[in-house]
């Protein structure tokens, strides 16, 4: 990757125009960089998920929305740029307790795991959620969110360090991956599994399922192809279900926002949640940011800012 002049975007109708003050790093554009996630049609062809900063310009037919405002944006892509245009109905105030820099940190993530855990896999109080990957920027939202909602909280990492910060931020059950089996360390299973390993952990997922359990993909890190048992998942009553945030039509994500703004921005605001940032770094730096990324050298988010 390189830092490089590029013409600004145009705004459309219904788009708003945001000075990026800094861009969220994700696992999918490491994977974009890598040639294996290509951005969906007409979207910016640069990476970047999400974004925050002040709205330079507001298209027609938007309203809400004025040159000035303080704002952070889920993206289709380019964010990491010193402008993007954005579907308005994407974006979301910057939360109150927040600075603007820090909430490029929120949108990726809290639209991931609402859209995900409660919207689509229905998440209750009292119920047992396990997460794969519990220090990365999914994971902690997701062990914030789960406990906010009054659930158990079991996360898998691959460290002493980052199961430690998982617990601070209120995992109940810390297993490490690299020496326990999370099949057999979960007591009464799982109803609700959030996975980013795909294949890999596919038939343990399964048997880590509770009955009427819903095991939910939202990454292949353990490849894209693999075989398990149906027998469990019937006898069960478990159903596997997996999808993508960025491929959706604007109007899905603009609910998926929308209901991140009533449900998630006030925990925020309450400091009962908080977004967890590792690092930040120069945009101009982006590809040492995804050096860290693809070691899994940081917990929660990195951050890039504009120069």
């Amino acid at each position: 990757m390189v830092w490089a002049e590029v013409p600004d975007p145009v705004v459309g109708p219904g788009e708003v125009l945001v000075d990026v003050a800094a861009a969220g790093v994700n696992r999918a554009d490491v994977l974009q960089r890598q040639g294996n996630y290509s951005p969906p049609p007409g979207a910016s062809p640069y990476p970047g998920l999400e974004c925050s900063g002040r709205i330079a310009a507001v298209g027609e037919g938007v309203a809400g929305w004025s040159e000035g405002d303080e704002v952070c944006a889920l993206l289709s892509g380019g964010g990491y740029a010193e402008r993007v245009a954005v579907p308005a109905g994407q974006l979301l105030p910057v939360p109150a307790g927040c600075s603007t820099v820090t909430a490029a940190a929120l949108p990726e993530v809290a639209c991931t795991v609402w859209s995900m855990v409660f919207m689509q896999a229905g998440l209750c109080a009292g119920e047992t959620l396990l997460v794969h990957g519990g220090a990365s920027g999914i994971g902690t939202m997701a062990v914030q969110l789960a406990k906010a909602a009054g659930a158990r909280v079991a996360v898998t990492a691959g460290s002493a360090e980052k199961l430690a910060r998982c617990r601070d931020l209120g995992a109940d059950v810390l297993i490490n991956h690299r020496e326990q089996d999370f099949a057999e360390e979960l007591s009464g299973g799982a109803d609700v599994v959030l996975d980013i390993m795909g294949a890999k952990y596919l038939g343990r997922n399964v048997r880590a399922l509770a009955p009427g359990g819903r095991l939910v993909i939202i990454g292949f890190q353990g490849g894209v192809k693999g075989e398990f048992d149906l027998r469990p998942l019937m006898a069960k009553r478990a159903s596997v279900t997996s999808a993508s945030l960025r491929a959706r039509p604007p109007e899905e994500k603009a609910a998926i926002v929308s209901a991140v703004r009533a449900n998630v921005w006030p925990l925020v605001a309450e400091a009962r949640l908080h977004p967890v940032v590792d690092r930040t770094l120069p945009l101009s730096e982006a590809a040492e940011a995804h050096r860290v990324m693809e070691a899994n050298l940081h917990t929660g988010k990195i951050l890039l800012t504009r120069p």
